[in-house]
C-alpha cells in the first residue's frame, strides 16, 4: 500500500452519474453493507514479528530471520473448517517502507482468534521464473479466494524495488504455490505487463456456508487498483484483462472523493461478495493533509464499503460516506506506518461469523468479527 499507482484513467460516466447520487441521496448502510465489526477482548494483534523463525534465503543462501521487523497485510481463507491466515512478513535487511524484504507466512486457527503458525514462511523470492520481479523486494501483501474444485487462487504484489506488480499464484493445498506471474502479462499484447498495480479483489459468493469465487456475466471477474478501482476480466484465473476505453486507456469504476476518507486512494481489499443486493467490495481509504475528511489524522488508512450492480459491475448502486472502521488500538495507530492503519485484506465466514483479518500500521496483524445473529 506505500507505492502509488499512477496511470492515464478516464471514468466510466454511468459510475460517475451513479456514484454523484450515491453522494447526493445516500443509501441506508445498513440494507447493503457487512458489520458491524467488532474487536474481540484481549485477542488483539494476532500475529506479531517473531526474530526466532529462520530459514535459508534464496537470494543471500545465508539463515535469516524473515520475520523479525513487521508482519502485516494478511490474507485469510478457510480450510477444512479451519482458518488459514497468509501474512506479510519483513526482515531487516533495509531501513524504511519497502527497503527490506516481504515474504509470506502462514498462521492456523480453529476459531479464528488465536493462532498457530508455521516456523518457514510458505511463499517468498525464490531462484524461480518470477525473481525479475521479485527480488529484492519480495512478495506483499496477498489476497486469497478458493474455487468451488478447491483451487486456491492468491493474488500478491510483486516488488522488485522498481515497478509493483500485481501477481497471480495457484495452489491446493496452502503451501505448495505454483507463480504465474503477473496477471496482465498478455492482455492487449503485454501492453499492461509493466503497469505499476496491485490489489486484487475477486468477486466470490456465499455458498452452503462457504466463501467461493464465482463468475459474473460468464466471466470471473476482479476489482483492482489503489488510487482508483479498474475493472478486469478473466477466463481462467491467471490471464487478467483490465477494462479500457476506445482509446486503450484504463476505464475507472470508483474514484476518489475530495474531502472523504477516501480522498487519495481508493484500495482494494478482500474478495468481494456477490450479495442479492449486488457486488460488495470492502476498500482501504487514504487521505492526504489537504483536501480531506478533518475527523481523521492525515494519511491514516481507513476502511469502506462500496456496492456496484451484479448486471453492470461498473456502475455504483451506493457507496459509504465515512469508513466502517477505523485505528483506534494504539497498536493501530503506530509502528513501520505512524499515520495509523487498518488494511482490511483477509475476509472469512466462520462458523456464522465474519471474520475480518487487517493489517496495523504496516507492522502487526489483528481480527474483528462480526455475528449477523447479534445484529
Amino acid at each position: 500500500m506505500i507505492r502509488l499507482l499512477f496511470a492515464k484513467v478516464r471514468p466510466v460516466s454511468t459510475a460517475l452519474t451513479m456514484l454523484w447520487l450515491a453522494i447526493a441521496f445516500p443509501v441506508a448502510a445498513q440494507d447493503w453493507t457487512l458489520g458491524p465489526f467488532a474487536r474481540p477482548a484481549g485477542i488483539n494483534p494476532v500475529i506479531l514479528p517473531d526474530p526466532t523463525s529462520t530459514f535459508i534465503d534464496p537470494m543471500s543462501g545465508q539463515r535469516l530471520a524473515w520475520e523479525a521487523s513487521d508482519t502485516f497485510n494478511p490474507a485469510a481463507i478457510r480450510r477444512k473448517n479451519k482458518i488459514y491466515v497468509l501474512y506479510r512478513a519483513e526482515d531487516r535487511s533495509g531501513q524504511g517502507i519497502g527497503k527490506r524484504t516481504s515474504r509470506l507466512g502462514m498462521a492456523v486457527s480453529k476459531d479464528g482468534l488465536r493462532m498457530k503458525r508455521r516456523k518457514t514462511p510458505v511463499f517468498y523470492p525464490a531462484d524461480d521464473s518470477q525473481k525479475e520481479f521479485e527480488w529484492p523486494g519480495g512478495c506483499e501483501d496477498p489476497r486469497i479466494a478458493v474455487t468451488p474444485e478447491g483451487v486456491y487462487v492468491m493474488f500478491y504484489t510483486q516488488w522488485n524495488r522498481d515497478v509493483p506488480r500485481l501477481a497471480v499464484a495457484t495452489s491446493k493445498n496452502l503451501t505448495t504455490w505454483t507463480k504465474h506471474g503477473p496477471a496482465f502479462r498478455q492482455a492487449y499484447g503485454g501492453k499492461f505487463k509493466d503497469l505499476a498495480s496491485k490489489s486484487a479483489s475477486i468477486v466470490t459468493k456465499l455458498e452452503k456456508g462457504r466463501l467461493v469465487i464465482t463468475r459474473v456475466n460468464g466471466q470471473y471477474l476482479m476489482y483492482w487498483g489503489e488510487r482508483f478501482m479498474n475493472i478486469a476480466t478473466s477466463t481462467d484465473l491467471v490471464n487478467w484483462t483490465p477494462s479500457v476505453d476506445a482509446k486503450g486507456e484504463l476505464t475507472a469504476a470508483l474514484l476518489t472523493r475530495p474531502n472523504h476518507f477516501d480522498s487519495d486512494l481508493t484500495e482494494c481489499g478482500p474478495p468481494a461478495l456477490l450479495t442479492n443486493k449486488g457486488i460488495l467490495v470492502l476498500y482501504n481509504g487514504n487521505k492526504p493533509g489537504a483536501g480531506r475528511d478533518t475527523a481523521y489524522m492525515a494519511n491514516t488508512y481507513a476502511a469502506g464499503q462500496v456496492l456496484f450492480d451484479a448486471k453492470e459491475p461498473g456502475r455504483v448502486i451506493a457507496r459509504l460516506d465515512k469508513p466502517f472502521f477505523v485505528p483506534t488500538e494504539p497498536f493501530e495507530k503506530s509502528g513501520q506506518y505512524p499515520a495509523g492503519t487498518v488494511f482490511v485484506e483477509g475476509l472469512v465466514y466462520h462458523k456464522n461469523k465474519w471474520f475480518l483479518y487487517y493489517g496495523c500500521a504496516d507492522s502487526r496483524v489483528a481480527v474483528a468479527v462480526y455475528d449477523p445473529a447479534a445484529r
